[in-house]
């Protein structure tokens, strides 16, 4: 079956990281988590804010005609000065940081700008400052993890005020994996941070109906045996909703980070994102790292 092993585990690199805030206290978390893995990388961070343009209508004979205000330089200066406010209130030494504003659709705007940059990782809260701003944040979200096409972290607003001092935050990984290209490609990228921190990873298959005999065998054949020497893998089955058993094993295990591969942008994406992705980015109380298929 394709995408059954694992064959070689190259080292990830993580030279750009895009982080969107809209100086809420959970973006100010994403940026926590995106600083502390440059730190550790080596990376350069962008931080993004798109300024939310309001449309204004123009009346004439007929129908009103839409017109959306271009963002004056005023309000572009305004928002890079309380975007190095936002910067400066984190702990020092911090990694190379550029700051970008744009204006439109948040989500376009993201996925623009990682685009632009080549991003090898885009780090995001999963939510805004209160209310309205929650759920179009929420939205945004979701908007941008069905359509990156590099990996996404989400930081929930459940996790502490700030992560630890140390650079290496994720020393508790958690692996789900269904055999599909997309979460194989997921399992080589959680091996790989499991190396560089030391790390202990748990790789975790659900079915939802019967028992597979064999997939406790197939989980344990696709990790490298040169991997062991480096980090603590562990293989678990498990019967049950996927996103249910994935959230019980990450909280029992207190996990640092869950990582799951996505389907593709087809109507299977959309189905798998509704029922697992979804759900485990909605609820988890730690970050979520989200990958499509190499």
């Amino acid at each position: 079956m394709q995408g059954e092993t694992v064959e070689d585990v190259d080292m990830i690199e993580i030279q750009r990281i895009l982080c969107p805030i809209d100086f809420s206290e959970f973006s100010r978390r994403a940026l926590d988590h995106a600083l502390a893995i440059a730190r550790w990388y080596g990376s350069a961070v962008t931080v993004l804010h798109v300024f939310p343009m309001v449309p204004t209508a123009a009346y004439a004979p007929g129908l009103p005609v839409f017109e959306i205000p271009l963002l004056t330089s005023q309000q572009r200066d305004q928002a890079i000065a309380e975007m190095q406010r936002f910067v400066a209130a984190e702990a020092a030494p911090n990694p190379s940081i550029g700051l970008v504003v744009r204006d439109g659709p948040a989500a376009s705007e993201i996925l623009s700008q990682a685009r632009a940059m080549r991003s090898d990782l885009l780090v995001l809260g999963t939510h805004g400052r209160s209310g309205f701003e929650r759920l179009v944040l929420g939205s945004v979200a979701e908007k941008v993890l069905r359509k990156a096409e590099c990996p996404v972290l989400t930081v929930p607003r459940a996790l502490p005020d700030a992560v630890p001092s140390s650079p290496v935050i994720f020393k508790r990984l958690l692996c789900a994996v269904d055999f599909s290209d997309s979460s194989m490609h997921a399992l080589r990228y959680a091996l790989s941070l499991a190396q560089e921190a030391d790390a202990h990873l748990t790789v975790l298959h659900v079915r939802e109906d019967e028992a597979d005999e064999g997939a406790g065998a197939r989980l344990e054949a696709a990790i490298p045996d040169a991997v062991r020497a480096y980090c603590t893998p562990e293989t678990l089955v498990a019967r049950g909703k996927p996103y249910r058993q994935i959230l019980r094993v990450a909280e029992e295990q207190a996990s640092d980070v869950i990582v799951l591969g996505v389907h593709g942008r087809g109507a299977v994406d959309l189905m798998f994102f509704g029922s697992t992705t979804q759900h485990v980015v909605r609820q988890a109380a730690c970050p979520v790292l989200t990958l499509r298929a190499a």
